[in-house]
């Protein structure tokens, strides 16, 4: 049986958001609804994506600062804007934020379906990318994120919740800068002095679990966050 893709819809009116999610379920999509950017944050840092919808104007958070968030984590994952304005404006800083479409309101169902697809299918997001997602090769070790396992010199480590969503920030930034700011609003909502010390601890963790591993060097990078090394 051909699993789902997973589609967030983060919308702020209640009636379009329930519209938008019973439609796209019908069409054989998983969909999580949330209704400003920083639950749809929170809950993009929880789990895996194949595509975001996004409102633009929202309060709480828009979509714009939302998509800043997510780019920080995730270079890859599709995102269309949905926007009540048609100024040309919108449409470039969307773009200009990393989004991969965007459509206006009023639209149809059947419109945003076909962008929807054509997106999916330009940037090849289905299940495999998916799964390749979930599974990340780091040095001569394996993390599998969707069972919270990681395996270092053929020992395997079962991760708790926190362990496993910051281990996989820093596998999706393998090589670059995780900013630590946005991993504490990914993981803990917020950037608080008490958040920022426990991820300290759980940095400190990951760091002993992965020290059997020559190939792979988790560093500090001072003023900014941390790093994920794959050593050659």
């Amino acid at each position: 049986m051909k699993n789902k893709l997973n589609l967030l819809v983060v919308e702020d009116d209640p009636n379009l958001g329930t519209i938008l999610t019973e439609y796209l379920q019908a069409k054989d999509f998983d969909v999580t609804l949330k209704a400003n950017g920083k639950e749809g944050f929170e809950q993009f840092a929880k789990d895996n994506y194949d595509l975001l919808i996004l409102d633009v104007m929202m309060p709480v958070q828009d979509g714009f600062t939302m998509a800043e968030e997510v780019r920080k984590i995730d270079k890859e994952v599709p995102i269309i804007f949905l926007t009540a304005k048609s100024m040309k404006e919108d449409a470039i800083e969307g773009f200009k934020i990393g989004a991969d479409d965007y459509v206006t309101k009023p639209f149809s169902m059947e419109e945003l379906m076909m962008r929807v697809n054509a997106i999916l299918r330009r940037t090849k997001q289905g299940q495999n990318d998916k799964e390749e997602k979930r599974v990340f090769e780091i040095g001569d070790s394996s993390f599998d994120s969707h069972k919270q396992v990681l395996t270092v010199a053929n020992t395997e480590k079962k991760l708790t919740s926190k362990e496993n969503q910051l281990l996989k920030l820093l596998c999706l930034n393998k090589n670059n800068v995780l900013e630590r700011e946005s991993a504490l609003k990914a993981i803990w909502g917020d950037d608080s002095y008490f958040n920022s010390r426990s991820m300290d601890v759980y940095i400190t963790k990951l760091r002993k679990y992965l020290k059997e591993d020559e190939k792979i060097e988790l560093i500090n990078v001072h003023g900014r966050g941390f790093k994920l090394i794959e050593l050659d």
